[in-house]
C-alpha cells in the first residue's frame, strides 16, 4: 500500500477502502489506514481547503486536515458513535469530537459517567484518557455543511465497520443523531449482527437489544451533541447522563 508524505498508507476509492479495513487485525494499524483515506474527493477538497484557509481564532495552529480515527482502548465494552469531525474541531486537532463546542458536552458527561479521566478534551496531548468507551463516527472526514453525502457515508463505512469488529467485549452502542442510526444498521450487518425487521427508527432514549458476533448487544440512541440541540435545550445535560448510565448499566451486566 503506497505511503503519504507524512507515511499514512493511502486509500483513494471505495474498494480500497473495503480491502484496507478487510485486511487490517489491529486498531493502531487501523487508525494509520483512516488517517491516509482520500477515497472522497469532495470531502478530502472541503478538509484541505479548511485546513489551509483556517478560522481566524486558530490562525497560528497547524490542522490536522485528515480523516479523524476513533478514540479509545481495544477493550471498550461500549462504542459512540458521532457524525463525522467538524471543520474546526477534529478536521483541526485530529481526534474526535476534540475542541468544538460538541466534544465539550460529550467528553463532559463521559467524565461525569466514570468514562473519562478529566471532562474536556481540547488538544491532542492534554491527559484525555478514556476507560471502557471508544468514540468514533460514521464519517471520518469533516464535511461541508456538516452533511456528507449517501455516498460518502457508504464509502465511509467499512472503516467503522472494522473498527466495531476489534472491540471484543463491545456491548453497548450509543448513537448520536439520526445520521449515525441510519448509517449504522450496513455496519452492524457488515460487523455479523442479526438485525431486525422492520429497522426501529430512531428517537432519544430508544433502546434496542440485538444479538452481535460476541455476544448480545444493545443500541442506545440520544440527540446529537450539536449546538442546533444543545443550545435549544433539545438536549440537556441530564438527558445525555441517563444515555450514558444506562450504557455503563448495560455493559457490566
Amino acid at each position: 500500500m503506497a505511503r503519504d508524505a507524512d507515511g499514512y498508507p493511502v486509500t483513494r476509492s471505495a474498494a480500497g477502502v473495503r480491502r484496507g479495513a478487510a485486511g487490517t487485525r489491529e486498531l493502531a494499524v487501523l487508525d494509520e489506514r483512516i488517517s491516509g483515506c482520500r477515497a472522497c474527493p469532495r470531502l478530502v477538497d472541503w478538509r484541505e481547503e479548511v485546513a489551509r484557509v483556517k478560522r481566524a481564532s486558530f490562525r497560528e495552529e497547524q490542522y490536522w486536515g485528515r480523516p479523524v480515527p476513533g478514540l479509545g482502548p481495544s477493550d471498550a465494552r461500549i462504542a459512540v458513535v458521532g457524525l463525522a469531525p467538524a471543520a474546526h474541531g477534529g478536521n483541526r486537532t485530529g481526534r474526535v469530537f476534540t475542541g468544538d463546542r460538541s466534544g465539550d458536552w460529550i467528553f463532559a458527561a463521559l467524565w461525569r459517567a466514570g468514562l473519562a479521566n478529566q471532562p474536556t478534551s481540547t488538544h491532542l496531548g492534554d491527559g484525555l484518557e478514556l476507560t471502557d468507551v471508544r468514540v468514533c463516527a460514521a464519517v471520518r472526514c469533516a464535511p461541508p455543511a456538516n452533511a456528507p453525502t449517501p455516498e460518502e457515508r457508504d464509502t465511509c463505512s467499512p472503516w467503522l465497520t472494522r473498527e466495531l469488529a476489534l472491540l471484543p467485549r463491545l456491548r453497548v452502542v450509543v448513537v448520536l443523531g439520526g445520521f449515525g442510526w441510519t448509517a449504522l444498521w450496513p455496519v452492524l450487518a457488515g460487523a455479523g449482527v442479526a438485525l431486525p425487521r422492520p429497522r426501529p427508527a430512531f428517537g432519544h432514549g430508544v433502546e434496542v437489544s440485538l444479538a452481535g458476533p460476541h455476544g448480545p448487544l444493545t443500541l442506545l440512541g440520544s440527540y446529537h451533541v450539536s449546538q442546533q440541540n444543545t443550545f435549544t435545550g433539545k438536549l440537556t445535560e441530564p438527558m445525555l447522563d441517563a444515555v450514558l448510565s444506562r450504557a455503563t448499566e448495560l455493559a457490566s451486566s
